[in-house]
């Protein structure tokens, strides 16, 4: 199966940057959008951005719209997340996510939507 491994998280203070990066461990697979995901404990996974893989198209939770940018290369699967004006309120488990392409032309913001996951990587910001 696909296997997703995300990068970049760190620890910061207010107002820093990150960027993320994720690539899949093996070759590269059918897929028509890919995103990000986060979880803090004791709340549910909250979607943050995503992309479809071949026109480009961005999405963004309305909490990081503005400060956070996500981009792909189609041919490789691979995304990343700019992250700029962190706030504590972003300290989460980030989680890179992709759909198994065999579905197009939806809004790919639900948890629901995304077949593979990554394991996480840890963005913690201080005030």
């Amino acid at each position: 199966q696909v296997q997703l491994v995300e990068s970049g998280g760190g620890l910061v203070q207010a107002g820093d940057s990150l960027r993320l990066s994720c690539a899949p461990a093996g070759r590269p697979f059918a897929t028509y959008a890919m995103g990000w995901f986060r979880r803090t404990p004791g709340k549910e996974r909250e979607f943050v951005a995503a992309i479809t893989m071949r026109n480009g198209r961005t999405y963004y939770s309305d909490s990081v719209k503005g400060r956070f940018t996500i981009s792909r290369d189609n041919n490789k699967n691979f995304v990343w997340l700019q992250m700029n004006d962190l706030k504590p309120d972003d300290t989460a488990v980030y989680y890179c996510v992709a759909d198994n392409g065999r579905d197009y032309g939806y809004r790919p913001t639900r948890q629901e939507n995304f077949h593979y996951w990554g394991q996480g990587t840890q963005v913690t910001v201080s005030s």
